[in-house]
Formats: C-alpha cells, sequence, structure tokens
C-alpha cells in the first residue's frame, strides 16, 4: 500500500496537529520496522512544500524508512491553487502514484487516482471563524462539507469531533475513524513509584498556542479574582506560541494587577517541556473549543493535577482524573484552581488519577487503528471525483 501523507504541520514547532502528524508517522513506520503484520505492505511517502521550513534532523532520524519529498514551493500560493482550482496533483508534484493520499487539514489534495483521505481535528472553525485566520478563515468553511462529502475517509482525533463530523457534516459513521493522540515520546514510561510528584507549591501552567479559542481572556479573569482571595498565590505560567490574536492578553498580564505575577515564556520546545510540568502545581486549560486537548495528556501521564474545561473533547481526554468547569463560569474556574492550591490530598489523587488514565492512550495503537482505516477504505466504493473550489 503506497501512502502518501502531507507532513507540512510538522515543519514547524511541533504543536497540535504537527505533533500528531509526525508521531503516527514516526509509529507507522516503527510497526513496518518491527514487522508487524498490518504494516508488512505499507510504503510510507512523506510530503513537505515550503520556502524557508525544512524538515529538521531529529524529526528526519525518526522517520527512517519513509520517502521524504521536500520541495520549496511557498505555502500560501500552492494552498491556494490546491483548493481553489484542484491543481497540481501530487502526482504531478512528485512522479508517484498512491493508493492512499492523506491531507492532515480539513481539505483534500488533489489526486489524479489515489484513494483521498482528509483529516478534521475540529469543527470550531464553522462556529467561530472569528478564532481563525488565513487559510482555515478564508477556505475551511466555505468547503469542508464539499470536500468531507468526497473523501473516501476523514481522520480524526476524538470521539467528541467524530459526532460532530457527523451531526454537521453529515458524514456517514463508517468513514470516519478516531486515531487518538498518544503519551508524548519525551515523556518517560517509567512507573508512578518512579515519578517524582509534581510540586505543591509550584506555579499555575497553561500550556497551548495563544489563540482566543483557548479563553486566555478568562483565565487572566478567574487569576485576578484569585490574587484577591490569596496574597501568595503562585504566579500564573502561559507556555505556547504567540499568536497577533493575543497581544491583548499579553499586554493585560504585564500591567497591574497581574505585572510581575504572570509569566509569558512562548513556545516551549520538547527537551524543555517536562521540566515545565514538573514545576508546576497543576495545568489549567480553561478553552471554548478543543478537538483533543494534547496538553491534558501530557500533564496526567507526568501527575500534574488538570483543571479543564467542559467544552470540547477535553471531557473525554481528561475523563474522572481531574476538575472540569464550564469555560464562561470564571468563578467556578477560580474555585477549581483554589482547590487543587488549598487540598493536598485531592491533589494528590488527581496526580494518581491522571497517571493511570494517560496509559489509555497510545501512539502504536492509532496507527493500527489508521492502518485498518486505510484497509477498509480500499474495499468500499470509491467516492466521487471532488470538484476543485465547489
Amino acid at each position: 500500500m503506497n501512502v502518501i501523507l502531507d507532513y507540512r504541520p510538522a515543519l514547524r514547532d511541533r504543536t497540535g496537529v504537527g505533533e500528531w502528524v509526525h508521531q503516527l508517522a514516526h509509529h507507522l513506520l516503527m510497526l513496518k520496522s518491527a514487522g508487524d503484520r498490518s504494516a508488512a505492505a505499507l510504503e510510507l511517502t512523506l510530503w513537505t512544500s515550503s520556502w524557508r521550513d525544512r524538515p529538521t534532523p531529529a524529526s528526519v532520524a525518526e522517520l527512517e524508512g519513509a520517502t521524504l519529498v521536500d520541495r520549496r514551493i511557498p505555502v500560501r500560493p500552492l494552498t491556494w491553487a490546491w483548493n481553489r482550482v484542484g491543481w497540481p496533483t501530487v502526482e504531478t508534484l512528485t512522479s508517484r502514484q498512491f493508493d492512499i493520499v492523506h491531507s492532515t487539514t480539513p481539505l483534500l489534495l488533489p489526486s489524479r487516482a489515489g484513494l483521498r483521505v482528509c483529516t478534521i481535528c475540529d469543527l470550531d472553525f464553522l462556529a467561530h471563524p472569528d478564532r481563525t485566520w488565513g487559510e482555515m478563515r478564508r477556505d475551511f468553511p466555505h468547503l469542508v462539507r464539499s470536500h468531507a462529502a468526497s473523501a473516501d475517509l476523514v481522520v480524526t482525533i476524538s470521539e467528541h469531533s467524530r459526532r460532530e463530523i457527523r451531526a454537521k457534516l453529515d458524514v456517514p459513521g463508517e468513514r470516519i475513524v478516531v486515531c487518538r493522540p498518544g503519551v508524548p515520546s519525551w515523556i518517560a514510561t517509567a512507573g508512578e513509584h518512579t515519578r517524582p510528584p509534581a510540586r505543591d507549591a509550584g506555579y499555575i501552567l497553561f500550556v497551548g498556542t495563544l489563540e482566543p479559542r483557548k479563553n486566555i481572556q478568562g483565565l487572566l479573569a478567574a487569576y485576578r479574582l484569585l490574587i484577591d482571595r490569596q496574597p501568595g498565590l503562585p504566579n500564573l505560567v502561559l507556555a505556547g506560541h504567540v499568536t497577533p490574536a493575543a497581544s491583548g492578553w499579553v499586554s493585560e498580564a504585564l500591567a497591574p494587577p497581574l505585572g510581575g505575577r504572570v509569566d509569558v515564556l512562548g513556545y516551549v520546545t520538547d527537551d524543555r517541556r517536562e521540566e515545565l510540568y514538573r514545576g508546576a502545581s497543576m495545568l489549567v486549560l480553561p478553552s471554548f473549543e478543543e478537538g483533543f486537548g494534547l496538553p491534558v495528556l501530557e500533564a496526567m501521564a507526568l501527575g500534574v493535577p488538570v483543571v479543564a474545561s467542559t467544552a470540547g473533547a477535553l471531557p473525554d481526554v481528561l475523563g474522572p482524573a481531574g476538575r472540569l468547569v464550564d469555560p464562561l463560569d470564571i468563578s467556578g474556574l477560580a474555585d477549581a484552581i483554589a482547590a487543587v492550591l488549598s487540598n493536598a490530598g485531592l491533589a494528590a489523587q488527581m496526580r494518581r488519577d491522571g497517571i493511570a488514565r494517560s496509559g489509555q492512550f497510545s501512539w502504536p495503537a492509532s496507527a493500527r487503528v489508521l492502518l485498518q482505516a486505510y484497509e477498509d477504505a480500499t474495499r468500499r466504493p470509491r467516492r466521487a471525483s471532488h470538484q476543485a473550489g465547489s
């Protein structure tokens, strides 16, 4: 089975879908190299295109066994042509033929012959295009329905997103597969007894891109309430790529009463992330929408208590291992944070429950699920050809 996978989201900081793409590719190759029967026939090609960004040597080393097709083509013109004109095809760009053409965005890659697969992590861009930018705002809301209808397979990352895709895009359940993220490779696999506990007096941590749907404004409002209640409150640390939309929040964090109490770190690389989590008393992720919420899984695996919102897939990921709060309930969010800070027994139980729950998420398992979904798609009738720009 010849598969081409769009690796472009992993070219820069590997957050969210970039990490998902890289790890799935890595574990597909690991299954093949280990002699797994499900991967015996897999021939994986990774597509990248950018004028300035290239795969890192470390990433390439983890992708041994794949064919890397890397083209110096500016992202925006190529994306516009793909989405609006349906050209050039992947066969034209690579001089190869493929059985499976897997896009890692909601919009299909143009292909003359391969089965077409798209990836829809969440549908927040449909309800709230104002929270997005670039291609996501310009093309996704207008084209996602026609592309999903034309796809031979739709891949997503949580049961929540699967339900949303069925309900809002009317995609039959048999054409949707859930490939959940697993515990990141930079987290040691040792058991709980070898893991030093998170510090009770550590900072309050947020990890994620600073964008509107993450509800940074609500988190800062809850933190201001806690400053008034608890003079000795630990600092709040915001770790993640700072988008243009975050300029107002950053300014707010630097001004009284938050100035000196909120640290904005920017993106934190894998080699620093475990240390970042281990210094935290908890992770807080109060998002309005999440297709999965990888920081929740990272925190649970490291024994860090989690407070998250009831929105999107976060309840599916966190389950009973942490505290869930309505993202619009600022007072409730402050109360949940305060409860973890003030109750050592509660925090200890959340650490134990989180470590246990994180064991349910596995990259090799998701890679096997994806391989089976590819096989199943080859046995179904082909979808009608997608008309570009429809």
